[in-house]
């Protein structure tokens, strides 16, 4: 059984409880013969009882995020490094990328970076270069992540040809002012602030890195 059905099943314990609870009460009720005062008060206790577990469990299922959906995203899986980089660079990238497709819900991942797609891994694009659009432009040019969190939404969706075509979500992160790390989630508004912090981290260190080859080089 998932995660999500075991939430799904807790969140309606109360509202069962509640149900049999007030079925058991309406059942002994017309199998008694005689109705005694303490067994009345028992009575009202018990459907006190079992309208509040009813109400809990109705309050848990609006006050509890369900978590999104996910999709498995089409494309063959991969990775291409750009052969023109040094090892240091080559190593560094697939470290980066071996952690944010492990530990997030990241599904397919590119690196764009002076002018070249230099990294590609996970779930593989149709398009195995990254032609710059509207989005990925704003990012170099201002510097600042954007985060698509249901790209279904974003007429300006055409332009991800690179990523899988059902991705659900994308993240945009600039690396340094020459390149942009650019994430391809299989579930909508599924990247929580800490991943956006950790991912801003790892380009971070990303931009340092590729800096450095490219003015040794």
């Amino acid at each position: 059984m998932s995660k999500s059905d075991t939430n799904r099943i807790l969140r309606l314990l109360p509202f069962f409880a509640g149900g049999v609870s007030g079925l058991l009460l309406l059942v002994n009720r017309l199998l008694t013969t005689q109705l005694t005062d303490s067994q009345a008060r028992s009575d009202a206790l018990g459907v006190i009882e079992g309208a509040v577990l009813i109400l809990v469990g109705l309050l848990w299922q609006q006050i509890q995020a369900k978590p999104p959906d996910t999709v498995t995203l089409i494309g063959e899986t991969g990775l291409e490094l750009d052969s023109e980089l040094p090892q240091t660079a080559k190593l560094e990238l697939a470290w980066a990328s071996h952690l944010l497709i492990t530990n997030t819900v990241t599904r397919s991942l590119v690196v764009y970076y002076a002018g070249k797609t230099i990294l590609r891994r996970g779930v593989l694009g149709k398009n195995s270069q990254v032609k710059p659009g509207a989005i990925v432009q704003r990012v170099l040019t201002q510097g600042k992540p954007v985060y698509l969190v249901n790209l279904n939404l974003y007429p300006g969706k055409v332009e991800f040809d690179y990523l899988p075509e059902n991705t659900q979500g994308v993240i945009c992160q600039p690396i340094g002012s020459l390149g942009v790390l650019i994430l391809g989630a299989n579930a909508p508004r599924s990247y929580t602030k800490q991943d956006e912090v950790w991912i801003e981290g790892i380009a971070d260190k990303l931009a340092v890195t590729l800096k450095a080859d490219s003015e040794v080089a």
